[in-house]
């Protein structure tokens, strides 16, 4: 038999499993990571700047920019790009790299035009393609997908390919393409996107890392791994926190001597576009805005700066490790169900709104250590474990309520019983001390009685005026302990504590000698000619505190009530025949019970057992009975 507190552990230990087993499985379901995408993109919020990027810069297209050149079309940008890019050189950038696929070339239109010298075409474009000899710029291309099994690419101009030294494409040209999440939102990245390239082209021939990665390796990186593998953008704060300067300020005569183009020494620049109107623009986690106010979009460039960064500066964002995933969601499980063992269901709400909040404070808390718990799926493990407790627990109680009513049902009236299997809490059977009435009643001269009649006559007597006796006590709320022989031992006040226990004693004992004097009739129809006396009971009661519980061996228990006052209640029933009445009572009942108890005869008696005498008074009547619960 597994013990009381044993199953309570065992329901404990089955919460805590079924709420950790749950966050562990929904945080490998799409559901629970779209949910966690949720608190991901609230944390970068929250958070704003969480460092500022030491290691790259952008120069960027603004619109000043466009408007200094608004005769311009970017096309023929190439000049200012080669300017641009020198002017980096000299700032003493450590890597430049450009966010612009030069797919078309001026040239190439130029000299699609009748032109007397066709020299201009050639000239136009030779500062840019003299930059991109040096091998200090890095250019940017495009996957466009399979064809025939193999990838094709957007790449610069043929112009522009062909002046990359030894024409070692692979570390001269990266893909700028972002990953989607299904979303549509920029999170993760690929240091080197897998790719399927045609059987004639060598790995030399084609871009093969993504644009910041490449950035970051020619800015001194080291150790990156060329694989495929998505990882979360570590982003240092909501768009425009990423240092940049304007192209304008850039090609500036006196460039070199303001303060902002001196600041990029050492840095990896990354040229680029941000202004309104252009079409690289991204979701990210700061795009759906904070408390209803709208967030904005991030330019491609900022987004590449941002996992430049990070493979510059070593902070990577990453998932918490499983097993530490799996403690707090335990822990927070474990915290929750003993919680909810000791509140109502709908206490244990509140308690599971904190175990959540809870779980959502981990979490943002983990985020600034760049670590990423799934609290979406902790807090699903946390409803899991409140259905689990609750769900055990009201199994629990039911069947707790169903073996009370089969044990109580036999000794108390059924209103009692459904008060007790309804009340929140449920009595204990394992035994308490508890203020009490006991009553005591046995029929007068049984013995001659059963003398006088067979042993079946005997019983039927018995059980013909047992239950008139117990209807009387149970109309009171009296609990019927047990019958010993021809007597009756009854409690008030347990199971059901009643603060009247001694008035319901008291109307109990009287109604009980009517009953008795009622069922004379009955025996002198039942059994004319035998002679028998008149029937009549004595009836003790004495009131006080009580062992009141389950008493008895592993074998045999039954629900009693031990101790002094259940002693004294059956002395007194024995000495209503040394008094001569037939109801006597404890002056301890008499006072409990209040006015309006009408006496007879008062003594002071000795009872075995006790060295002080007790005073006692013969019961007559009780003023404005009181309607039973």
């Amino acid at each position: 038999m597994i013990r009381p507190g044993r199953k309570h552990a065992l329901v404990l230990l089955f919460a805590v499993v079924a709420g950790a087993g749950v966050a562990t499985v929904a945080s490998r379901l799409d559901a629970a990571r779209r949910a966690d995408l949720v608190y991901y993109d609230l944390w970068h919020r929250v958070a704003g700047e969480r460092f500022r990027p030491a290691h790259v810069a952008l120069a960027i297209i603004d619109e000043p920019t466009l408007a200094e050149q608004r005769d311009t079309p970017l096309v023929f940008w190439t000049p200012l790009f080669a300017r641009a890019a020198a002017r980096l050189r000299e700032a003493g950038a450590s890597a430049i790299g450009f966010d612009f696929i030069f797919s078309a070339s001026a040239e190439s239109w130029l000299s699609s035009l009748p032109l007397a010298d066709k020299s201009v075409a050639e000239q136009y474009g030779l500062p840019f393609r003299q930059e991109i000899a040096r091998g200090a710029t890095i250019l940017a291309a495009s996957r466009l997908g399979l064809q025939d099994g193999a990838d094709e690419f957007l790449l610069p101009a043929p112009e522009y390919l062909l002046a990359i030294p030894g024409l070692d494409i692979a570390s001269h040209v990266a893909l700028a393409d972002l990953v989607a999440d299904d979303d549509g939102g920029t999170r993760r990245f690929e240091i080197a996107p897998k790719l399927a390239l045609p059987k004639d082209v060598k790995a030399s021939e084609a871009p093969r890392l993504a644009l910041a990665a490449l950035l970051a390796r020619r800015a001194g990186a080291k150790d990156l791994p060329e694989d495929d593998l998505r990882r979360l953008v570590t982003y240092a704060g909501p768009p425009g926190t990423v240092p940049s300067v304007s192209l304008r300020a850039l090609l500036a005569d006196d460039a070199l001597s303001r303060p902002e183009i001196r600041a990029l020494r050492g840095k990896a620049v990354l040229v680029g576009a941000n202004y309104p109107g252009m079409n690289d623009v991204h979701f990210t986690p700061y795009a759906s805005g904070l408390l209803g106010r709208r967030g904005t979009f991030m330019a491609g460039a900022e987004i590449q700066a941002n996992i430049a960064e990070s493979l510059l500066s070593g902070r990577h964002t990453e998932p918490v490790p499983a097993w530490i995933a799996t403690a707090i969601a335990a822990t927070l499980a474990a915290g929750a169900a003993l919680a909810f063992a000791a509140l109502s269901p709908w206490a244990g709400l509140g308690a599971l709104a904190l175990a959540a909040a809870l779980a959502a404070l981990a979490g943002y808390a983990l985020f600034a250590s760049f670590l990423v718990l799934p609290v979406a799926s902790i807090q699903l493990g946390l409803a899991a474990t409140y259905l689990a407790s609750y769900g055990a627990r009201l199994t629990r109680e039911e069947r707790e309520r169903a073996r009370i009513g089969q044990m109580f049902g036999r000794y108390v009236s059924p209103q009692v019983v459904a008060h007790l299997v309804a009340s929140p809490s449920l009595p204990e059977l394992g035994g308490r001390a508890q203020p009490v009435t006991v009553l005591f009643s046995d029929i007068r001269g049984f013995t001659t009685l059963s003398e006088k009649l067979s042993a079946p006559e005997v019983v039927e007597m018995l059980n013909t005026y047992f239950e008139r006796a117990c209807t009387a006590m149970l109309a009171e709320g009296g609990s019927i302990d047990k019958f010993i022989g021809d007597a009756i031992m009854v409690e008030f006040g347990a199971p059901l504590e009643q603060a009247d226990h001694a008035r319901r004693a008291l109307r109990a004992a009287l109604a009980l000698r009517r009953t008795a004097l009622e069922f004379r009739p009955w025996i002198a129809a039942r059994f004319p000619d035998r002679g028998l006396h008149e029937f009549d009971v004595g009836i003790g009661l004495h009131s006080g505190e009580a062992v009141v519980g389950n008493i008895g061996s592993s074998l045999r228990m039954e629900y009693t009530a031990i101790g002094d006052t259940v002693n004294l209640a059956s002395r007194l029933e024995g000495a209503t025949k040394e008094v001569g009445c037939a109801i006597l009572a404890s002056e301890a009942t008499v006072l409990a019970a209040g006015a309006g108890v009408r006496t007879g005869k008062s003594d002071r008696i000795r009872v075995k057992g006790r060295e002080q005498p007790v005073v006692v008074h013969e019961i007559l009547d009780i003023e404005t009975p009181e309607t039973p619960a």
